[in-house]
């Protein structure tokens, strides 16, 4: 799909789901751009751009947290691996398992940090 309609489809998912959960905030990490991907930095900003303008559309407060700061909050060390945030996230949650793909456990991770910066304000 051209960029436009592939921006519209993350747009309308987005509205979607703050429909459906009636959320009261978002919760987005800082662009971090490598400099040996440049386009895909491009990219998430665009995708990370039609995230903040919904939830500013329907009100929502829009946390953003850097990635160490989250790593801090949960694993306490800025750092730290993929697999020490799985591990503080199951232990912090107090799941059965280790949440899996590491991308879960990251997401999870954002909304813990998320809530409690929320709860500071």
């Amino acid at each position: 799909m051209p960029l436009s309609e592939r921006v519209h489809a993350i747009y309308d998912g987005v509205w979607a789901l703050f429909d459906k959960h009636a959320a009261a905030a978002v919760v987005v990490e800082d662009l971090y751009a490598s400099y040996a991907f440049p386009r895909t930095a491009l990219l998430m900003a665009h995708a990370r751009g039609v995230i903040c303008l919904a939830a500013h559309q329907k009100g929502l407060t829009v946390v953003t947290l850097a990635p160490a700061e989250v790593k801090r909050a949960i694993a306490a060390h800025g750092a730290a691996s993929k697999e020490q945030i799985q591990h503080s996230i199951q232990r912090l949650l107090s799941l059965a398992e280790l949440p899996r793909p590491s991308h879960v456990a990251d997401a999870l991770a954002l909304a813990f940090t998320g809530l409690g910066r929320l709860h500071l304000r």
